[in-house]
Order: structure tokens, then sequence, then C-alpha cells
């Protein structure tokens, strides 16, 4: 049975030893390939999940990812979260209501899963498909946008905001990479376009696309209704007189009202409800940490909050910690409902829970680089190294200019033969001939596995 093989099969969870940081998004990108619907891994920050949504899709370009970050703000915040996170977060959701239609990655962070969010349903309910042709009034279409969340600015730069300027609309829906110009005649969409958001360039027609909202919190006239009755059976008939609820009453948006979200819907669900079943989960080491911070750090803002109520009434109304988020029983039972496999940079012995990989982190020339001795002279040494032991060489670097700096350096330092690819099927058959293949991949720190060495600038620089 093959090492991945293994991974499906188990019942209970592995823990996935010696994989380093640079090998997991190749390792979660050969996983996503094999899970019978789809893989998830678990993140333990922003950084960690971008870094795999960067660099899985160069090791399997068919490769879908979905990311779903959690808010951007501190628990009880006055401050809402980002119109970029918002909407990134209910793109993902969307996606994962489709069955995958090949290898799906979704990427979240342990924060995101430690929140409540909508019910799938909702999600479904809440997604419109426009087209040219269709007949709906800017004025409508305003108030809808402006009920999803959406900002209106004078020119939209970024997702979650929308512009009105005579008969056209533009506007940047969640989940799209660009924006799209709605042009009206009368009531009727005569056509949609896409455009550039930076130079505000329209760039090619569009048939037609999916709006999602733009936030979690709605202020349709049912959760507007809901929220009131709510808010009084919380905190009684004298918070009527809170801002929160007078801006909320009136059809109006108030910073931070997310961290009410409770009270706006009809009910809440983790989001393992939109994940579903035969999913493959992996977590990151650093995960368990990660979620202990982050369930205490919940516990103390919503502690504060409590404290400055006594002291100033009616300041801050804070709900429950339950009510958005998980505790901490909710978060074991759920980690104890479903293996989910643990990687780990160390090795471990192997035995019936551990799965040793082999891989190490790639060689640091922090010492030379300390010593102040000519790194690419250390390379070109590490190369010859590698060859000999009959290993595929592979460097990265950030961009093709750095590439094409890095080639020059290592040729004028005589690291042998090297040739560009463009792909990771075309590097590791170049790397097979005995020569380095160079290659332009988002990672910052590469690893060396028994039969392929990756090695990238920041490896080398620093």
């Amino acid at each position: 049975m093959t090492d991945i093989q293994r991974i499906l099969k188990a019942k209970q969870p592995l823990t996935l030893s010696g994989v380093p940081a640079g090998f997991q998004p190749w390792l979660l990108a050969d996983l996503a390939r094999a899970a019978p619907k789809r893989a998830v891994y678990i993140a333990p920050d922003d950084l960690a999940m971008q870094a795999v949504a960067d660099a899985a899709t160069w090791f399997a370009p068919e490769l879908q990812v979905i990311r779903i970050p959690a808010w951007d703000c501190l628990p009880y915040d006055r401050a809402s979260p980002s119109l970029r996170s918002a909407s990134e977060r209910l793109a993902g959701l969307h996606a994962l209501a489709a069955a995958p239609r090949g290898p799906q990655l979704v990427i979240v962070t342990i924060g995101a899963l430690l929140q409540r969010t909508l019910t799938p349903f909702r999600i479904r309910q809440l997604v419109a498909h426009l087209a040219p042709g269709e007949r709906i009034a800017i004025t409508k279409l305003t108030e809808q946008l402006q009920a999803n969340g959406y900002v209106r600015t004078d020119t939209v730069h970024d997702a979650g905001e929308y512009a009105v300027r005579g008969g056209i609309v533009d506007l940047f829906p969640g989940g799209a990479e660009l924006g799209l110009r709605l042009d009206f005649f009368g009531d009727e969409i005569e056509t949609v376009r896409s455009f550039d958001p930076v130079d505000q360039r329209t760039i090619a027609p569009v048939g037609s696309f999916t709006l999602l909202p733009a936030s979690e919190a709605l202020l349709d006239a049912e959760s507007i209704k809901r929220f009131r009755s709510r808010y009084r059976e919380t905190f009684g008939a004298t918070a009527t007189g809170d801002p929160l609820y007078q801006a909320v009453s009136d059809g109006r948006r108030l910073t931070g009202m997310e961290h009410w979200l409770p009270l706006f819907e009809e009910r809440l669900v983790p989001l393992f409800d939109h994940i579903g079943g035969d999913a493959l989960y992996i977590r990151d080491a650093g995960v368990t940490g990660a979620a202990q911070s982050r369930l205490e750090a919940i516990r103390d803002y919503h502690a504060n909050r409590v404290q400055a109520k006594g002291s100033d009434p009616g300041s801050y109304r804070p709900l429950d910690p339950a009510t958005l988020y998980l505790d901490d029983a909710e978060w074991s039972g759920a980690i104890a409902a479903r293996p989910i496999h643990i990687t780990s940079p160390f090795h471990e012995p192997e035995s019936e829970t551990v799965l040793d990989f082999g891989v190490d982190a790639a060689r640091d020339f922090a010492p030379e680089r300390a010593q102040n001795a000519n790194v690419y002279d250390a390379v070109a040494v590490h190369i010859d190294n590698l060859r000999k032991a009959k290993k595929k060489i592979i460097i990265a670097s950030y961009s093709p200019g750095a590439r094409e700096r890095l080639s020059g350096l290592l040729t004028d330092h005589k690291a042998g033969a090297l040739t560009t690819a463009d792909s990771w099927q075309e590097a590791q058959g170049v790397a097979a001939s005995g020569t380095v293949a160079l290659v332009v991949l988002p990672l910052d720190h590469g690893f060396a596995a028994p039969d392929v060495a990756l090695l990238t600038e920041q490896d080398m620089l620093g």
C-alpha cells in the first residue's frame, strides 16, 4: 500500500512526519488528487493558508483551491471584517455547495473553523444569477447590493464595492478576479463586461455572473425584524436606545454589526456542515496551539466587554461566545468525530499511527551569510553534492526576472548545467538528466526528498 492510499484508508488520525513547510503544498496537491471528494487543509494562520494556496496549483495545475479565511478583525471588536475578507469567505462557502468537478483542495484557517457561519441553505438562498437581457431597475439593484453588504464608492477597486454612474453600474462580486460593468438601457441589463479595477479599463463581454453577498450580516426585511426581536429578548427593552439597534432598525449598516450575527439569522452552523462528509482532513502541527490561543482570546475579549459593560452600561452588549464561536468541547468533539491527520516537520519512527515521508527542510545557507562568505560558491558546492547523490535538483525564484539573475550568478560560480522550466512536470524531466531546473514558484522554503531537492531564493539569500 502506498503512503497516499494508507492515508486515504485510515480510520484514525495519523501523524505525517517528515513533512517540512515547503513540502506541504506538493503533498496536499497529491492528496487532493487522490481524495474521493475533497481534501481539507487546516492552517494555523492566514500566512500559512496563503503559502499553500499560492504553491499547490503549481504542483497540480488542475487543482481547484478554495480558501475560507476567518474575519480579519478581533473577536468582539468595534470594527467589521474587511470587504475582501468577508467576500472571500462567502465565495468559498458558495463554492463548497457544488460537487467537486475535479481535484479540490479546501484551505481554512483555524480561526475560520472555530467560527459559526450561515447555513448552506441560506448561502444558496442569497445567491443571484444575472445576465444581459434581464430586467431589474438600477434602484432595485443598488438596494439589493446595499442590503447584502456592498459599499458604494466613487470608483470600484476591491471586492464588495459598487459604483453608479448614470446608466452604468460597476461592481466587484465576491470570488471574482475582475470587476463587472453593467450597462443598463432603462430597466434592462444591456451588456455585462469585465474590467480591471486597477486601471478601470474594460476587458471582455461576460455572458452571465453570480452575485454573492459581501457580508454575512444582511439587512433584508426579515433579518432586520429578527434582529430587533432578538436584541430586545437578549438585552431587554431598555436596549432599544442603543446606536446598533437604532441603525439596524433604520436599515443602516453600522461598523462592527457582524459581531451580532446570531441575532440576524435563524441559526448558524459550524464550517464542517458546509464541507460535508467523505472529506480528507489534514492539519498543520501548529493548529493545536493556535486553536487554544484563539479560544482563550475569545474568552478574554468577551470577559473584557462584560466587565466594561458593568462600568458603562449600554456601551457594548456582547453576545455569549457560544452563539458565534465553537467552544472547547465542540472543537474537541469535531476532532474526535473524524480522522484529522497532522503534518509535522520532525521525523518519528513509523508505527500504526505514524507515517514518515523522509523529507527534510532544504539546506539553509544562514551560516555562510553570517560569516560573509560567498553564498553562491556554497550553493555551487551543494549542487555538486546533490548531483553526486543522484538527486533531481530544482531551484525556485519568485519572478522570471529573479530567475534570470540567479541563472547568471550560478553560471558565473560554475554551478553546472542550468535550464529553465515552466511546470513541475517539466522541471522533474529536466532535473532527471542531471541539469538544474530553474523555475518560478511562490515558495518561501524548499525541501530535500529522497529523490528530489528543491531549493528557493529565500533558502539561499534569506
